[in-house]
C-alpha cells in the first residue's frame, strides 16, 4: 500500500457537487493499494499514521500525535500511486484491480476506525475534487513495501 499523508487545517472530498467528507486539523490520507497488498499491510499502515507525531506541541516541535490533538482524517482512493510513469502517459497496471482495492480500502476504513478515528472519506472509483488546506506543509509519503 502507498499513501501520502498530508497534515491539513482542514480538507474535503466533494462527489458530484456534494461534500462526501471534510475534516478539520488532521491528515488527508491519499491512498493506493497494490495488487500484493493484504490486510496485514494495511494494519501496519494504519498504525504508521495514527501514531505519527508531527503536530507541533508547547515548544514548537514536531512531537504530537493524531489523537493528542484531536485531529481527524479524511481518506480518499487514489490509484494513480501506483502509476507506471517511464512514458508520457502514465500506465495503471501496477495498481490492484478493484476487485482487490476496493475491499482493502474499505478494510483500511474500518482500522482506522478501530484504531479509534471514524475516517471521513471518498467513494471508491468515483470522480472527486479534493480540497485541502495544508498546514506546515506537512507531507509524508508511506510505501508499505519499505515500512
Amino acid at each position: 500500500m502507498r499513501a501520502i499523508v498530508t497534515r491539513v487545517s482542514s480538507a474535503s472530498v466533494t462527489i458530484e457537487g456534494k461534500t462526501a467528507g471534510a475534516i478539520e486539523k488532521g491528515f488527508l490520507v491519499l491512498l493506493g493499494v497494490g495488487p500484493e497488498d493484504t490486510e496485514k499491510e494495511a494494519d501496519r499502515l494504519v498504525d504508521k499514521i495514527t501514531h505519527l507525531r508531527v503536530f507541533t506541541d508547547e515548544n514548537d516541535k514536531m512531537n504530537l500525535a493524531l489523537e493528542q490533538v484531536g485531529g481527524q482524517l479524511l481518506v480518499v482512493s487514489q490509484f494513480t500511486l501506483y502509476a507506471d510513469l517511464k512514458s508520457r502517459r502514465p500506465g495503471f497496471s501496477h495498481a490492484a484491480p478493484p476487485s482487490l482495492a476496493k475491499p482493502l480500502y474499505e478494510y483500511f476504513l474500518a482500522a482506522c476506525e478501530r484504531a479509534g478515528f471514524k475516517p471521513e472519506h471518498g467513494e471508491f472509483g468515483a470522480d472527486m475534487q479534493v480540497a485541502s488546506v495544508n498546514d506546515g506543509p506537512v507531507t509524508l509519503i508511506f510505501d508499505t513495501d519499505t515500512l
